[in-house]
């Protein structure tokens, strides 16, 4: 079933869900508010954009360009329409793009900033595949794996222009392996905990192309308290738009 939804925290944007197959998760939430957007930055693409939900959040930050990619129809529709909805057509524009096919060509060397909330989920004999394929194509490295996510990023990438990443945190070493062969140098990071007595659920990562070493580890981000109501900064992230 399609709906109109408010963005977690953010009631003057609305987005297009199709809750059949296809709605934003907190992550990218979470992801819009890790970014750091330059004043230089002018040229902004977010990979994997499902229906649109960081574009959607930036534009509230910057009035800069921004692309959005999605591979899939049903997806791209929704996003398309949320952009028409919140009156944005000026600002953002959605592709609608394999992020291989995309990164080539004309858009080479071209990006200062890329953003991704990619699929999760290697895919694997254990894994359970029998899910809605938009659910599939989100979750699982079906289309993309995280190898191929970086080598395109570096091929959109600037000299110094940024890659801003959220993923498992079980696969952080895997991720700065990847960042680093392909000369995007880990700059910030900060870990994602539900509560904090618990393991870190989730990574948000920036790294720089050809940038110089350094990495800033800020302080956890914990969801909620021990008696499971909100932390004051997760409470002030959902609540700030």
């Amino acid at each position: 079933m399609e709906v109109l939804h408010d963005i977690v925290g953010y009631k003057n944007r609305k987005i297009y869900q199709n809750t059949d197959y296809f709605s934003f998760s907190l992550d990218s939430v979470l992801l819009a508010h890790f970014v750091n957007i330059r004043m230089n930055d002018n040229n902004i693409v977010d990979l994997c954009t499902g229906n649109g939900v960081i574009p959607l959040i930036l534009a509230l930050r910057t009035n800069k360009k921004i692309i959005g990619v999605e591979l899939q129809d049903s997806v791209y529709d929704l996003a398309t329409k949320s952009i028409t909805y919140n009156k944005l057509d000026d600002q953002i524009k959605i592709i609608k793009a394999n992020v291989k096919d995309f990164a080539s060509n004309d858009n080479i060397n071209k990006y200062d900033l890329v953003i991704c909330n990619p699929p999760y989920f290697k895919v694997s004999n254990s894994n359970n595949l029998n899910i809605k394929k938009e659910k599939m194509i989100a979750r699982h490295e079906v289309e993309l794996t995280l190898s191929e996510l970086c080598s395109c990023a570096k091929k959109l990438l600037n000299n110094n222009g940024n890659f801003v990443i959220v993923h498992r945190a079980e696969r952080f070493i895997e991720i700065i392996e990847e960042f680093k062969k392909n000369n995007i140098e880990p700059k910030r990071v900060r870990f994602v905990y539900e509560k904090s007595d618990k393991n870190s659920l989730m990574v948000l990562l920036e790294g720089q192309m050809n940038g110089k070493s350094g990495l800033t580890i800020e302080s956890p981000l914990v969801l909620f308290n021990d008696d499971g109501s909100k932390t004051l900064e997760y409470e002030k992230i959902i609540t700030e738009g």
